[in-house]
């Protein structure tokens, strides 16, 4: 398994679209992802819009029920969350989920997986948020019992925040499902990907990715793995134009905290951007997000096949 060109929908709010029309504007996005060379479809994990990008009134699909259709509207792509909030499900169900995901994709399922953040979510929907090391305790322990169960082994773990006891997960269709983690923390959350991931997506400011890769490796050699068997992706807010024009009206709406994160130009001049800052880093795969104008028939298409040569 291996993301090379993933495209993610972080966005449902599409003007003049009304909410029972709203599906069918992301299943289009995804079809034209596919059929554009993108090998990876992925959606947040989230209820509520996050800041930078929208009001948390907005519209925001629960992932797993978004996935399952999308599996039935595709047939080629990998189907992922970027990434799954640990806290919001018992490990177990969500082996299942991501196992059922799997069976209704024909193979096509990846969990992507991460400790879990936005604290307004936790407060409101009565999920427990605890401090940031529990959130970590607790990723370490539901990943002791998602991995065996995406294996195809029962789960028996006794911890301090989840117990399974045999736990079995069938059907499957495939010996074993890819796990990705997602994040930066170079202690914790790259330590949990050297012992568990097929997959790193790595989530930060551009300048630090030559840094994280290195210490991604390190991890990696610390427990006697090879790096090169952990596959590494970046996630990249595109805001991507058609026009010299509308590049520009994109320019003034870049989120503040995520400026260092977001590429800005035609399709050609951010592949050539990405190319340079991000493939050079050493990073494997991109993850792009066209938050203000995915929806757009045609931009999806137009950014595939300039990125696409990047990573043949």
């Amino acid at each position: 398994m291996s993301i090379r060109l993933g495209y993610q929908i972080p966005n449902f709010t599409y003007p003049g679209v009304p909410d029972e029309d709203l599906f069918d504007t992301v299943i289009a996005q995804a079809r034209e992802a596919e059929a554009s060379g993108f090998d990876t479809v992925l959606v947040m994990d989230h209820f509520y819009q996050l800041p930078g990008i929208g009001a948390p009134e907005n519209a925001m699909l629960e992932s797993y029920t978004a996935l399952g259709a999308l599996a039935t509207a595709t047939s080629r792509v990998q189907l992922s969350t970027l990434v799954t909030g640990n806290t919001y499900r018992n490990p177990a169900l969500l082996a299942k989920c991501v196992t059922t995901l799997d069976v209704v994709s024909k193979g096509r399922a990846i969990l992507g997986i991460g400790a879990g953040w936005f604290e307004r979510e936790h407060h409101d929907l009565g999920f427990e948020f605890g401090t940031f090391g529990q959130r970590f305790e607790r990723l370490e322990e539901a990943l002791t019992i998602i991995e065996p169960m995406l294996r195809g082994e029962p789960a028996t773990f006794e911890g301090k925040w989840y117990t399974a006891r045999g736990a079995m997960n069938n059907p499957r269709v495939r010996p074993d499902i890819p796990i990705m983690l997602g994040g930066s923390g170079e202690q914790k959350t790259f330590r949990l990907a050297a012992r568990f991931a097929d997959h790193m997506n790595i989530i930060c400011d551009v300048e630090q990715l030559p840094h994280k890769v290195a210490v991604l490796r390190q991890r990696c050699e610390e427990i006697g793995r090879d790096p090169a068997t952990l596959a590494t992706s970046f996630l990249v807010m595109g805001m991507v134009g058609e026009t010299e024009q509308e590049v520009k009206e994109l320019a003034g709406t870049i989120p503040e905290d995520r400026r260092n994160r977001a590429f800005l130009g035609t399709a050609e001049q951010v592949a050539e951007q990405l190319q340079e800052r991000v493939l050079g880093a050493g990073i494997d795969g991109i993850c792009i997000n066209l938050i203000r104008n995915g929806h757009r028939p045609g931009v999806v298409a137009a950014v595939g096949a300039a990125l696409k040569p990047l990573v043949s």
